[in-house]
């Protein structure tokens, strides 16, 4: 972990996209300023941007870097094997998509109660840790997304896990549906180093109505992003924070004030707990676009993270846009929200625990009348 040299990191399901594939030219302009601004933290997974993920960092970073500059975070997903034999056969698919012969950390993807007994069944934690033997990975860890006791649990059963990596925000911080609190405070009484998913809680805590908007610009300085994540990388504990960029201009902002790193004053601390009362009187949909509702197969193909996005914009801003956007844009390839079946298929996947076929319903009332 000595080789990571600043406390802010590249994360890559949100890459730049042109046509349906990653752009990659601005992926490497991005890539070149963030080693350039001192950084060198990275962070993927297979599935991301349905598999294109690492492939466009073997092009725009590994390829292009010696192996010494970058760090690099993959994560073992439980969509994509079966059994225990199956894990080393994906592990090199990695290495080969990556273009390394070791990652510095590899995670146990999105763990949970739900598929924790899955993972254990297969062995999954114990061929982490042969890997590590072996020298194809230097560090072991999770992205957890589930209450803090589920943690607690994985962390007294598998004490080797050297990181976690959870979604804390100032939203999230002590909303009991996600408990970043407990969950970081379960991190601290562990002793393992946080990374942070979800800082600006997939653009919700960037694209702000106008209220809370100018409670950060009253401080004179600053994009919302930077409260936000700054917020984070200021708790004790805190290794790393991770941005998904999706451009240059995201990647300058953020480079602009982690560069420098300070921890939010007491006047900035207040300035966010207004944000915070003001969003939460909104009641918005707690969305954050990570698309594993989707990548676990609705069948009825129904964009369920845009339409969310939709509900929360007619909600803040009252105007016809929404509509154009559900009708003309998010529902003519796939379903609409009133299509759904009730499988149940995207709750089990949703990191957030929403009660998504209940949020489906009322977007199909404000929008299929």
């Amino acid at each position: 972990m000595d080789r990571i040299k600043k406390n802010f990191g590249f994360g890559a399901m949100r890459l730049p996209m042109k046509d349906g594939e990653v752009d990659i030219a601005q992926t490497c302009q991005m890539v070149d300023a963030f080693l350039g601004a001192g950084f060198n933290y990275f962070d993927t997974a297979h599935g991301y941007l349905d598999g294109k993920s690492e492939p466009a960092l073997r092009e725009c970073l590994t390829s292009r870097y010696p192996r010494d500059r970058y760090v690099l975070t993959t994560k073992l997903s439980g969509g994509l094997f079966q059994t225990e034999a199956d894990i080393r056969p994906l592990f090199q698919r990695q290495l080969d998509a990556c273009g390394v012969d070791y990652f510095d950390f590899y995670l146990m993807h999105a763990q949970s109660s739900g598929n924790f007994g899955f993972y254990k069944q297969c062995r999954a934690y114990e061929t982490a840790l042969a890997l590590k033997e072996e020298g194809k990975l230097r560090h072991m860890g999770i992205s957890f997304h589930d209450r803090a006791a589920v943690l607690e649990q994985i962390l007294t059963e598998y004490p080797q896990i050297e990181v976690v990596q959870i979604q804390f925000n100032y939203m999230d911080y002590d909303d009991p549906s996600v408990e970043g609190r407990q969950c970081w405070e379960v991190c601290r009484k562990f002793g393992k180093p946080v990374v942070v998913m979800e800082p600006v809680k997939g653009g919700n805590l960037v694209k702000l109505p106008a209220p809370a908007a100018e409670v950060f610009r009253e401080l004179g300085g600053g994009s919302p992003a930077s409260y936000a994540i700054r917020y984070a990388a200021g708790f004790e504990g805190v290794m790393m924070v991770l941005s998904g960029m999706s451009d240059m201009g995201q990647m300058e902002d953020n480079l602009s004030y982690m560069k420098d790193f300070r921890p939010l004053n007491g006047r900035e601390q207040e300035a966010v707990q207004k944000v915070r009362d003001i969003l939460r009187a909104e009641n918005l949909i707690p969305c954050t676009a990570c698309r594993y509702c989707v990548e676990a197969g609705c069948p009825q193909e129904i964009a369920i993270p845009d339409l969310f996005a939709v509900m929360n914009a007619k909600q803040l801003y009252h105007d016809r846009n929404a509509d154009y956007y559900y009708n003309d844009v998010h529902t003519r390839q796939g379903g609409k929200a009133g299509d759904c079946v009730k499988c149940g298929k995207c709750e089990k996947a949703c990191p957030q625990h929403l009660h998504i076929r209940e949020l489906l319903a009322a977007v199909a009332k404000e929008f299929e009348k």
